[in-house]
């Protein structure tokens, strides 16, 4: 594994949770970086994705004003601020990273991505 994503848990609506990826023995500093997620039964869906400079992040619709994507390239981490969640947010939530580097686009495609961390469960209860 060489993504590592953690900081998902059980939460209230309404509440927040900030996830984690951590890369594991490689630097993704100059990759572009997502964060996907996937229920059970469905195929995995994009979140949000950030340049490997942070500019122009790319959201999903249900999730834009309420999430936040960033990357701290000196730590080589990458960041998923979720406010106001909803019951619709639980799901399991995947970091990824592309192969090449130093692209400019923030892609929403799973099939963009290249290394895929373990997921990390985030459940809203009602």
């Amino acid at each position: 594994v060489q993504l590592q994503a953690s900081g998902g848990g059980l939460v209230q609506t309404g509440g927040s949770l900030r996830l984690t990826c951590a890369p594991a023995g490689s630097s993704f500093s100059r990759n572009v970086m997502g964060w996907f997620r996937q229920v059970p039964g469905e195929e995995r869906k994009f979140v949000a994705a950030i340049t490997w400079t942070g500019a122009t992040p790319k959201y999903a619709e249900s999730v834009k004003g309420r999430f936040t994507i960033s990357r701290d390239n000196v730590k080589n981490m990458l960041y998923l601020q979720m406010n106001d969640l909803k019951s619709e947010d639980t799901a399991v939530y995947f970091c990824a990273a592309k192969g090449s580097r130093y692209s400019s686009a923030a892609y929403r495609g799973t099939h963009e991505y290249d290394v895929w961390g373990q997921g990390t469960q985030v459940t809203v209860s009602s």
